[in-house]
């Protein structure tokens, strides 16, 4: 049965003095982590900006070109894997959640707006806004070679600027962040998140929001383009792809762990969102 692996922050060559934090050139990261070509998952939060070569990057069942000025934000969970050209290179970091937030106190990692459910995981930068980045990224790597106790503060505040720097770019491309609607909707994917295997109806999410359904609808609509429904079965049907796509489980056992005790139906929802059943969808990832 095939199952995709889970790499923590400590499963790479790390020369930090935290086992929590990764930093690396990719180029460099490859030679000795070639296994990450294959599909795959990481606990832990991952940021790649690629500065030479080409290729593609499958996120969760999306296909993203990769270019000079792609960067990428992923965080635990999502499957990915890459298909590079020789010449790739850029650089990568790899660090833990708890790592983060217990060095930053009070600002949590996941609250960076790009992290939530729909925001997407790429970004292609300008050249001015990699001017910005890159010293970042070359200022972490000569960090993470020195062996004092102060490096790993310095490689996060690092990070912490590069995050910073994405935020202001998503902020700017979202143009409505600090609109109502956007606030409610950050509310709604967090509902959403704690509730899709047990709470499919959107009345449920309206009543936690404190809002009514038909606000909550129109609210969908004008930021997502998507009914109150679509949202939270969109997020239902990530998760079984994810589920089939590891093979852990019995299709029936996807679907009862979804919160779906007739399996027809929940062979029907997967149909409707994804254009194939739970077992063709299955057949097809186990022979890529």
């Amino acid at each position: 049965m095939k199952k995709y692996p889970v790499y923590e922050v400590g499963s790479f060559k790390c020369n930090a003095e935290s086992g929590e934090f990764y930093a690396n050139t990719f180029k460099n990261h490859l030679q000795t982590h070639r296994f990450v070509e294959e599909p795959h998952r990481h606990n832990s939060y991952l940021l790649v900006f690629f500065t030479h070569g080409s290729g593609t990057h499958d996120v969760d069942f999306d296909t993203f070109d990769i270019k000079p000025g792609s960067l990428f934000v992923l965080q635990p969970g999502q499957i990915h894997n890459w298909n590079l050209s020789e010449d790739i290179d850029g650089f990568i970091v790899i660090y833990a959640q708890e790592l983060y937030n217990l060095y930053f106190g009070q600002k949590k990692i996941e609250n960076y707006p790009f992290y939530f459910s729909s925001g997407k995981p790429e970004w292609q930068l300008k050249a001015e806004e990699q001017a910005i980045l890159f010293p970042y990224f070359e200022a972490m790597l000569h960090e993470n070679l020195l062996p004092d106790r102060y490096s790993i503060d310095k490689m996060l505040n690092l990070l912490d600027g590069i995050l910073i720097e994405i935020a202001r770019k998503f902020v700017a491309a979202e143009q409505m962040a600090t609109h109502s609607y956007n606030i409610k909707i950050k509310q709604f994917e967090r509902e959403i998140e704690n509730h899709f295997k047990t709470h499919k109806l959107p009345s449920f999410y309206a009543f936690q929001l404190s809002i009514t359904l038909k606000h909550l609808n129109r609210i969908c609509n004008q930021i997502l383009g998507k009914t109150a429904t679509a949202v939270i079965l969109n997020r239902v049907v990530l998760e079984a792809k994810r589920m089939l796509s590891d093979k852990s489980l019995s299709v029936n056992e996807v679907a009862e762990t979804l919160g779906y005790d007739d399996y027809s139906y929940f062979a029907r929802v997967f149909k409707k969102h994804s254009g194939l059943s739970p077992t063709v969808f299955r057949n097809l990832k186990s022979k890529i």
